[in-house]
């Protein structure tokens, strides 16, 4: 399978998501600057961390207005799957390909921590070789991570299954204690009504292998693989 790994003025996170599937899973994977606009070669898009346009405005507001976001929303449409890692998600909240928003976070610092995050869906494309209640070892870096949604979204979260990952602790317990932004129950990540767009603010390209302290991050690139190319499935170790 085939990766493409977008690239907007000021992401940074990029080489870190193509070492992560390209050089640890072995998959196919290639750079797609924002103006570009053929992107149907490819089977999953990553949109990368950092701070597209400077975080000018508010983070992904202007990156939603690249070239490339039109092709971006066609190809959601044909049911590929896109996965936004923290800048990431918040440009495909910004696009209205996930709903919500991430404003800062409620201690108004910069949180870069490992952060305890419980598997609350598994039946979707990106935590499909999880356990429904296991627990994942995966870091945040951001200072605008508190997602927030009002009452009716949020129970329509809920009803559509559409919460994928949230933070606790070590045993899965969601709890104040837990929540390193504020965002509304513990929520650290979102799919889409049709199951094929992730959003999520923790990174999982910075825990794919040991020497990092967790390998926590392969479980949901691989979970990807597995749905697109069953064949091509290896856990790693």
């Amino acid at each position: 399978m085939k990766f493409g790994i977008v690239v907007f003025p000021g992401t940074w996170s990029d080489t870190d998501c193509y070492f992560a599937v390209h050089d640890i899973l072995n998959q196919d994977a290639e750079y797609v600057w924002h103006k570009d606009t053929n992107i149907d070669k490819f089977d999953c898009l990553i949109l990368p961390g950092g701070f597209s346009y400077g975080d000018y405005l508010r983070p992904g507001a202007m990156a939603k207005l690249s070239p490339i976001m039109n092709s971006i929303k066609e190809f959601a449409l044909k049911g590929k799957f896109i996965i936004g890692i923290c800048n990431g998600f918040q440009i495909l909240c910004e696009s209205e390909l996930l709903p919500g928003t991430l404003i800062k976070n409620t201690t108004l610092q910069f949180r870069c921590q490992w952060t305890n995050l419980v598997v609350t869906n598994n039946d979707n494309p990106f935590t499909n070789i999880c356990t429904k209640g296991s627990i994942l070892n995966i870091p945040i870096s951001h200072g605008e991570g508190n997602y927030f949604i009002d009452n009716a979204g949020l129970q329509k979260l809920y009803k559509n299954d559409q919460i994928v990952l949230q933070y606790s602790d070590i045993n899965g317990t969601i709890n104040d204690q837990s929540n390193p932004n504020g965002s509304v129950d513990n929520i650290a990540g979102i799919i889409n009504q049709n199951h094929n767009v992730i959003g999520m603010m923790p990174h999982p390209e910075r825990s794919c292998e040991t020497i990092l302290g967790s390998t926590d991050g392969n479980k949901i690139f691989q979970s990807i693989i597995r749905s697109i190319e069953p064949t091509l499935f290896k856990v790693q170790p």
